[in-house]
């Protein structure tokens, strides 16, 4: 056996030895899909991979892409969950030539919204702070026939959204996914939507109205969750 997969076998032990079928079966009921899944607790995931990567931290980049992606090839939940902190725990080393990589392993291995998120959030949204000239692959993603990809372009700018970045580029992401018929693609941008609106509740209060009369209920009602009454109540009435 090589000395990756002596890693990831280590990864996977120490997985199975802290699931439990109570975990497993109630993680199941937030997924309309099938997923598979050894029954680990979120914040054991996260520290069995911030104790792995010790092990791994002074590799190449390539290399730990590598483990990440035997990660992902598993199909596991829980196994995606630390490829994705690996992977962001070298962000400070991303080069542009790796949202190729990122967005090979969401087009291959993403097939759940906590994964796509995970995923999403940190470490392909801090690609994008790194080099935003690469909002334009993200606009490419939300046409994609693959619902996943298209709920990466909107959940990849939440943690951009929080500090009020790429305004432009969120409305033209939500204009893209406005009328898709997939919920979790609804709830993806209407999240985006309503993150921005921490810094920019005027302009997507705005946003909103003009498209209210076509935009998903559930969308619409992510994207207004956190406005004040008087706003959710106009932007509800029909």
């Amino acid at each position: 056996m090589t000395i990756m997969g002596v890693i990831i076998n280590k990864v996977r032990e120490d997985l199975k030895r802290t699931s439990d079928e109570k975990t497993r079966k109630s993680s199941l009921t937030f997924f309309k899909d099938e997923i598979k899944l050894y029954g680990v607790k979120s914040p054991l995931v996260g520290k069995i991979a911030k104790a792995h990567f010790k092990e791994i931290k002074d590799l190449r980049k390539p290399e730990i892409f590598a483990l990440c992606e035997g990660l992902w090839r598993s199909g596991f939940i829980e196994e995606s969950f630390v490829a994705c902190n690996w992977a962001y725990s070298v962000h400070q080393d991303f080069k542009p030539e790796d949202f190729n990589v990122f967005e090979k392993w969401i087009s291959k291995y993403v097939d759940n919204w906590a994964s796509c998120d995970t995923f999403c959030n940190h470490t392909v949204g801090a690609f994008i702070e790194k080099y935003p000239d690469f909002l334009s692959g993200l606009k490419k993603w939300s046409l994609s026939k693959n619902r996943w990809m298209r709920r990466a372009s909107a959940v990849s700018l939440i943690v951009p959204a929080k500090q009020g970045k790429f305004l432009k580029d969120i409305f033209e992401i939500a204009d893209t996914l406005l009328l898709d018929r997939e919920d979790m693609v609804q709830k993806g941008y209407g999240w985006m939507l309503k993150v921005a609106a921490n810094k920019h509740e005027q302009e997507v209060f705005d946003y909103v109205m003009k498209k209210k009369s076509v935009m998903p209920r559930t969308a619409l009602r992510y994207a207004i969750e956190k406005m004040p009454s008087n706003l959710r109540n106009k932007a509800m009435d029909r």
